[in-house]
């Protein structure tokens, strides 16, 4: 019965997510990629916002159901049956009667799970610019896929099938994604490190001081430099993210230094490497959204990059991955018995993290597993000194955000700081909630 509402369900958004594009004819930038497409979202966003009337979903609304709701409206999350009943009446009325407010463009993010799924979304709308972040040797959502050759060929449609008057931005640091480039008609913008890129990221480097959090760089583009400094995040995904914007930006006639302007007003989505006040004066990097094996060796680099009296990694399963978990959270244990002072760990994959790092050679007492997240904050909560940078990362169904309010000098702004805070997602336990 609910696999039937469900169908339902997806059948109805479908039709009047169609329907609304036709009317309304909006703009559209379809972002894809293994990592970094919310940020990037919300950065085009903040680069389009003050030309042109432009939206972005404010949650990662990115499968059969999420993109055709972030077509229909501004919806900030989901809910039950009146929450759906709300959706089709607006819906409706907005087919019916001209909605005066209806965006000019939609920046929107295609995920996809499962084989197929790519094009069941294309078929909803088709961008006229697409956005192809990043991809990694071994994807999340690999285990539905014969291997990340599939995941990659599946996600590569969105800029395949891209039409010729439009625009394709992709990674010039990835050679596969530059391949795309001999398959389309489409003008193809490029952005990264590479000395090819046409937009391209120079002098990177993430800052922890008395002066200044976050991370700089300089944006390069046909001769002109601008800097760019963003506050309170970390990580060279977050450059990456801000040079496909400013592509973006480029594309619709916007220039550089106003590009920088608004990338320097950008605030990161709870979740994604972001700074938060730790108790004892310690600081925390925020990288519970989720987890991939290029997303953890991308935080594991930021700790390595930034000084501290103690460096501590609190890391749990990376799920999703398939025939590539053992292998990928053993390569996470030896990366960060590199690098951290000490590791925590939890969950079943956790443990590989820890029993690898162990063969790494980090100290047996430096290492502490556990069954719970509940026992892991409270032990974390007890070891945890003065100046101590800690990294907190693990895929979303781990639920890590309920360490780091534990040791968050400020956990009544929880649900401003931290990812899934809404009613169904804290009524919603984690994997690691109670010992299995």
């Amino acid at each position: 019965m609910r696999e039937k509402i469900i169908k339902l369900l997806r059948w109805l958004l479908k039709v009047l997510a169609k329907l609304t594009i036709k009317k309304y004819k909006p703009g559209v930038i379809g972002i894809t990629g293994t990592v970094g497409k919310t940020s990037t979202k919300e950065m085009i966003f903040s680069v389009l916002k003050s030309e042109r009337k432009v939206r972005s979903s404010s949650k990662s609304f990115n499968n059969e159901i999420g993109l055709p709701l972030a077509i229909l409206g501004d919806w900030e999350t989901t809910g039950r049956f009146f929450f759906w009943f709300k959706v089709f009446l607006y819906s409706i009325r907005q087919l019916l009667i001209k909605n005066k407010t209806y965006p000019d463009l939609l920046v929107l993010e295609y995920g996809i799970d499962r084989p197929g799924d790519m094009s069941y979304l294309l078929e909803i709308v088709k961008p006229s610019i697409g956005v192809f972040t990043a991809m990694s040797d071994i994807p999340s959502h690999v285990e539905f896929f014969s291997g990340p050759e599939a995941v990659f060929r599946e996600k590569s449609k969105l800029i395949v099938h891209l039409p010729a008057t439009g625009f394709a931005v992709l990674n010039a640091d990835n050679d596969l994604i530059l391949s795309l480039r001999s398959q389309i008609k489409t003008h193809a913008v490029t952005f990264g490190f590479s000395e090819n890129a046409d937009v391209r990221i120079t002098n990177f480097e993430n800052k922890l001081d008395s002066k200044f959090v976050g991370l700089s760089f300089k944006l390069n583009y046909g001769g002109s430099v601008v800097p760019i400094r963003i506050e309170g995040v970390f990580g060279k995904g977050i450059a990456y993210s801000a040079a496909c914007s400013a592509a973006v930006g480029l594309i619709f006639g916007i220039n550089l230094i106003k590009i920088a302007e608004a990338l320097a007003l950008y605030k990161p989505p709870p979740g994604r490497m972001r700074f938060i006040k730790g108790i004892k004066e310690s600081v925390i990097i925020d990288d519970t959204y989720n987890a991939s094996p290029i997303a953890m060796k991308e935080a594991l680099d930021v700790l390595a990059s930034l000084k501290a009296k103690r460096k501590i990694a609190v890391l749990g399963d990376m799920l999703e991955i398939g025939k590539y978990t053992f292998e990928a959270h053993e390569s996470i244990g030896r990366l960060a018995a590199k690098i951290v002072n000490f590791l925590f760990t939890v969950g079943i994959r956790g443990k590989i993290i820890a029993e690898a790092a162990a063969q790494a050679g980090l100290k047996s007492e430096r290492i502490f597993h556990f069954e719970t997240i509940n026992e892991l904050g409270e032990v974390l909560k007890g070891k945890l000194q003065k100046n101590d940078l800690v990294l907190i990362k693990a895929s979303q169904a781990v639920r890590l955000e309920k360490v780091v309010k534990g040791i968050m000098t400020e956990p009544d702004k929880a649900s401003e700081l931290l990812v899934r805070q809404n009613k169904l997602w804290l009524e919603k336990p984690g994997i690691y909630d109670k010992k299995i």
